[in-house]
């Protein structure tokens, strides 16, 4: 633990269980002196004391992470960086004391932040409507986030993890394991005799893009489309059962969190649904330990758990449990145009909102050397190093003539836990000056000597000088020349 002066964190959950400094100090069985100086920041949180505030308060050691830091941290830059009026104006070094001991003040700026960007796009639509010419419409709606967006942060938020879901799914797996049969037999059986449902295997839906899955409820009946390989079987199988059978602890999880409307929460629900899949697919524990093993070589984890190379990098940004957690990764996926159709952090690696994504990240350099992984030191701007791998995943189409899909999987995690994972071999993990430069997104990346910057940085003016042409396409730091 690199930050280990938190005092004010300390005082604030003092505070938030109503005990006096001399009672907190008894109770962990340290002076009361030793404990202010703690709390003045005049002597370090060390981690024996940490586990003696967990095993009293029961409080989850997260708050005091590193990596809690630095997710606050990144969100306020990106914040502070999106908008030209603020950009450039707060240096680095505040914003990292203000993540550090002001979480909670970090948290309400961000929360006014995101409203601030309700209300502009609100105001841009009724201007809009404004220069129309045809009058104002009946009723101006608040413009929110997008579904998907809400539901990704929501998953975000909770570090990618749940553990309600997790463990009852990895309960399931444990009774589908004694039965001695394929999984996807064993799960049949089950939406069969708890649920009445029957499953049938034949195209579903028409045209170029069928379905993998539909459920009648009035029939009962679950058809499945026979073109899914024995993993997919049984993870669409594994998210009709967890609807049924599972539906009051996903709303147990979901009501923790206000809903803009019912179908965020709709698309959240089968976002759940999907984990406790991947959970019953992929258990926890058996999962864990394999990885380990292995030293997270997903080829080999594909192939003893007969599902594909996506599944397990996904499955792999889950392993959070508070008492087993694996490595912290981070995961996402991208189309050739840069479009990012999913993104997940099990930690602080902080995907930006604005700007896009960085062309010199290996994610995209996958789609030249397809099938191949690729790995990647790369640092971001604030000097963390991490170790990235990507491959690309393609679907084949369904038939003659029409599209199939190619992605790029990246899967990332801090330099820290480099060493653990089989890609680390043949890179020198102490060379962090050989990292591949990266950022979040050209318009909130400093970096002021990129040859691929495609916007320039919103934090600093430009400069500009008729008389001069240079490797970089933007220049920064000055008034025109």
């Amino acid at each position: 633990m690199a930050k280990t002066f938190m005092g004010v964190r300390l005082r604030t959950l003092r505070a938030e269980h109503d005990m006096s400094q001399v009672a907190l100090a008894q109770a962990l069985e340290l002076s009361p002196s030793y404990l202010n100086q703690i709390e003045q920041d005049q002597r370090p949180l060390t981690v024996a004391v940490l586990l003696k505030i967990h095993k009293v308060l029961g409080v989850d050691i997260q708050q005091f992470s590193e990596d809690e830091e630095a997710r606050l941290l990144a969100r306020l830059r990106d914040a502070v960086s999106s908008n030209p009026q603020t950009a450039g104006l707060v240096p680095l070094p505040e914003l990292r004391e203000v993540a550090a001991k002001l979480p909670h003040v970090a948290r309400v700026l961000l929360a006014f932040h995101e409203r601030h960007q309700a209300n502009t796009e609100q105001l841009e639509s009724i201007a809009a409507h404004l220069g129309d010419g045809r009058g104002l419409p009946d009723a101006f709606t608040p413009v929110q986030p997008m579904p998907f967006e809400a539901v990704r942060d929501f998953f975000f938020a909770h570090r990618n993890y749940f553990d309600p879901l997790d463990r009852v799914a990895e309960d399931l797996a444990a009774q589908a394991r004694e039965s001695g049969g394929e999984l996807s037999e064993w799960l049949i059986q089950r939406l069969r005799g708890q649920h009445g449902v029957h499953v049938l295997r034949h195209l579903v839906g028409e045209g170029a893009a069928p379905q993998h899955r539909r459920f009648d409820a009035d029939t009962r009946t679950l058809q499945l489309s026979p073109a899914l390989q024995p993993g997919q079987e049984a993870f669409q199988l594994a998210t009709q059962l967890a609807l049924l059978e599972f539906s009051g602890v996903i709303d147990q999880v979901l009501d923790g969190t206000p809903w803009h409307d019912s179908a965020t929460r709709r698309l959240a629900r089968i976002g759940l649904a999907n984990y406790f899949a991947g959970a019953l697919v992929l258990p926890y524990g058996r999962f864990l330990q394999a990885a380990e093993s292995l030293h997270y070589d997903i080829d080999q984890l594909a192939r003893q758990f007969r599902v594909g190379f996506e599944s397990v990098c996904h499955r792999l940004s889950t392993l959070q449990r508070q008492d087993a957690p694996g490595v912290p990764f981070f995961f996402i996926r991208v189309d050739r145009a840069g479009n990012i159709s999913k993104r997940q952090s099990a930690t602080h690696f902080h995907f930006s909102k604005t700007g896009g994504t960085c062309p010199l990240w290996n994610v995209y350099e996958a789609f030249t050397q397809p099938g191949r992984i690729l790995p990647q030191l790369a640092s971001m701007p604030d000097g963390r190093v991490y170790l990235w791998i990507a491959r690309t995943v393609t679907h084949a189409g369904q038939g003659w003539g029409q599209p199939g899909k190619t992605f790029s999987i990246g899967l990332g995690c801090d330099i820290q836990h480099a060493a653990r994972l089989v890609y680390s071999q043949g890179l020198d993990l102490r060379d962090l000056q050989a990292a591949t430069p990266i950022g979040m997104g050209c318009k909130v990346c400093e970096r002021t000597a990129c040859p691929q910057r495609a916007f320039p940085f919103v934090g600093k003016p430009l400069k500009v000088n008729e008389n001069e042409s240079g490797f970089v396409p933007y220049l920064a730091g000055g008034a025109e020349s």
